[in-house]
């Protein structure tokens, strides 16, 4: 009577998990780290215009997927005049700027961030504004194998 209980046991346990497996959804597949470089070659920031701190240019896919929220990062460096004998207060900023379009592979799509208020001006030093891509995610579509659930 042991030996039934176990095999009835086991049964109830692999029916479940049957279940399981089979309400799963999607498979995900993990995010994946690039480096600098490799990210650099799928995602280009060009014709990039800065004036009055408002920042304008346009994001190219060299990716052979689609992409999307691309994060941009505006820095906003202060250089002192005199480095020697630099100021008490540091000037400088940065800002994430999330594009909230797709971006199909081999088009681009402009952007323009305005800063919500002007930099300042002052006499001893000025700002270097600069634009980078700080991340991004590939949309890798999955080919379905035949007969498998949608």
């Amino acid at each position: 009577m042991e030996k039934i209980r176990q095999v009835h046991l086991s049964m109830v346990v692999g029916a479940a998990l049957s279940v399981l497996i089979w309400a799963q959804p999607e498979p995900v597949i993990s995010a994946t780290l690039l480096t600098k470089d490799k990210a650099s070659q799928l995602v280009v920031i060009q014709n990039t215009t800065i004036k009055d701190g408002t920042v304008s240019g346009e994001v190219v896919n060299k990716s052979r997927w689609t992409i999307r929220g691309v994060q941009l990062l505006v820095r906003y460096t202060w250089h002192w005049k005199n480095e020697y004998r630099p100021g008490d207060d540091s000037l400088s900023d940065a800002v994430f700027y999330t594009l909230e379009r797709e971006i199909a592979p081999g088009k681009a799509v402009p952007f323009t961030y305005k800063r919500s208020a002007p930099l300042p001006s002052r006499p001893d030093g000025y700002f270097i504004t600069t634009v980078s891509v700080a991340g991004f995610t590939e949309v890798i579509r999955q080919n379905r194998l035949p007969g498998a659930l949608n």
